[in-house]
């Protein structure tokens, strides 16, 4: 199948990466306003190059166009895109507001097109066997969880465009990079129910919080702890989930939140915790999850079924920060 990128920032060269390493795909074209920004995916990757969207998606052989945009941008390029019946991959967040994400989501259903949101960190391997023990109900009933994300992001992060750190394009720490661990902790604990929050901007020149702490409670009556930051000096300093149970603790941790911490569960030794906390280690970043979300795209496309993270998905994890930043703005405990 024919990928298509719109956008030739950062992000896009880990989906030009990906499409490589995948069989029987191929980077078929890229845009940019920018042309020296596509030089590279021509000259690298045979790829034909646009400077105008919609011209490019007027091109027959292109299947699959990801979106790789500023996030303000993702729903007006998703609404072309499904137009020509192309099918989207957009990066997250899947957009600004939950009236734009509405709009992309309604926009692929009304085009039988499917829709997938990147949501990499899922495919962790870290990642994916805390799932199994989640699953696996060897927690036993969980009482609450702790997500952290004290990173650095210094000002010339923010400087690199105009856009970065605008509540219109970008957003703060919740939405650039927190968005991951919150779609985690919804994959791992459910329905989220009530939302209260606070944020501050403190040391970046932005327009966006550099710094947020609220809690969640879910359905089942988990709540969980959420402290994000980008203002940590000098360089990242944590990445963690902790899940604890009637029955266990688990966590995943490091700076990238890539290896267990901790695995400590009724009726599992130290000897079987510390294999599999070393067998994680061997590879932590596995598979690109990257690479696994444009590979089942074009699965999902051949067998017509949904891709394996929805455009939902993408719209629950952002609904949980507007509420974030809803309950800051608004000084209360919200109900969902």
């Amino acid at each position: 199948m024919n990928f298509a990128i719109v956008g030739c920032g950062f992000i896009a060269k880990k989906h030009a990466e990906a499409i490589k390493n995948i069989k029987n795909a191929k980077l078929y074209a890229v845009c940019d306003k920018i042309p020296e920004l596509m030089r590279e995916y021509v000259e690298e990757h045979g790829a034909e190059s646009y400077t105008d969207f919609e011209t490019m998606l007027q091109n027959p052989h292109i299947d699959i166009v990801n979106i790789c945009t500023p996030s303000g941008s993702h729903a007006i390029l998703s609404e072309l895109a499904a137009k020509y019946k192309k099918h989207i991959i957009v990066e997250k967040p899947i957009a600004m507001t939950m009236e734009e994400t509405d709009r992309i989501i309604h926009a692929a259903t009304e085009n039988n097109i499917k829709l997938a949101v990147v949501h990499p960190n899922r495919f962790r391997p870290v990642a994916l066997k805390l799932k199994e023990i989640m699953d696996s109900g060897k927690l036993g009933k969980v009482s609450h969880a702790l997500c952290i994300v004290n990173w650095n992001r210094g000002q010339h992060y923010y400087d690199q465009a105009p856009w970065r750190g605008t509540k219109a394009f970008d957003g703060g720490v919740l939405m650039n990079q927190a968005i991951h661990n919150l779609d985690l902790l919804l994959w791992y604990l459910g329905k989220p129910v009530e939302i209260m929050s606070m944020d501050a901007t403190r040391l970046r020149d932005i327009e966006a919080e550099d710094v947020s702490t609220g809690i969640i409670r879910f359905e089942t009556g988990i709540l969980a702890t959420v402290q994000a930051s980008t203002t940590v000096y000098p360089r990242n300093y944590e990445e963690s989930i902790t899940i604890f149970g009637e029955k266990g603790t688990v966590k995943i941790g490091g700076t990238n939140a890539l290896y267990f911490k901790d695995i400590i569960i009724e009726g599992i030794s130290e000897e079987e915790a510390l294999g599999t906390k070393e067998s994680i280690e061997k590879n932590p970043w596995g598979t690109p999850g990257h690479q696994i979300i444009l590979s089942d795209m074009m699965q999902a496309i051949k067998e017509d079924r949904q891709p394996v993270v929805t455009g939902e998905d993408g719209k629950t994890a952002l609904s949980v920060v507007l509420n974030f930043y809803k309950s800051s703005e608004e000084k209360r405990l919200l109900t969902l």
